[in-house]
């Protein structure tokens, strides 16, 4: 069976491989810090309220590994030492008398135009290099 798509490559990638460099330099920790507040600011809002603490409890973090840079959001509200109320509203939750609550979806649409404009953002950068 013949490869549906075959490459013949001539020289290096030295070019290729100062691009990419160029791109990954070029995103460096202060640039993600802007996304890292907008994320806080559209949990913070998103957050059902009722006495204010789970949408105050919002921080993100960016972690800065080998090849790789994260933005973490968390949320400081813990309960016993185990259950994160954020988790909890967004996911579900039993009650002590066995019924249950029902989780209610506000993280991801909260979060999800933050991503978005990230992504468009660093897209550009790399068609313009």
């Amino acid at each position: 069976m013949k490869p549906i798509v075959s490459f013949k490559q001539k020289g290096d990638f030295a070019k290729t491989d100062r691009f990419l460099h160029s791109v990954v330099e070029g995103w460096n920790h202060h640039k993600l810090d802007k996304y890292g507040q907008m994320g806080v600011e559209a949990l913070r809002a998103a957050t059902p309220k009722d006495t204010g603490k789970t949408a105050n409890s919002w921080s993100y973090e960016i972690v800065e590994e080998k090849g790789r840079t994260s933005i973490y959001w968390k949320n400081s509200n813990v309960v016993n030492g185990w259950a994160n109320i954020a988790i909890l509203i967004q996911y579900g939750h039993a009650t002590r008398n066995g019924g249950y609550v029902q989780g209610r979806d506000y993280i991801n649409p909260a979060i999800r135009p933050i991503f978005d404009q990230m992504a468009d953002e660093i897209w550009k950068e790399v068609v313009t290099k």
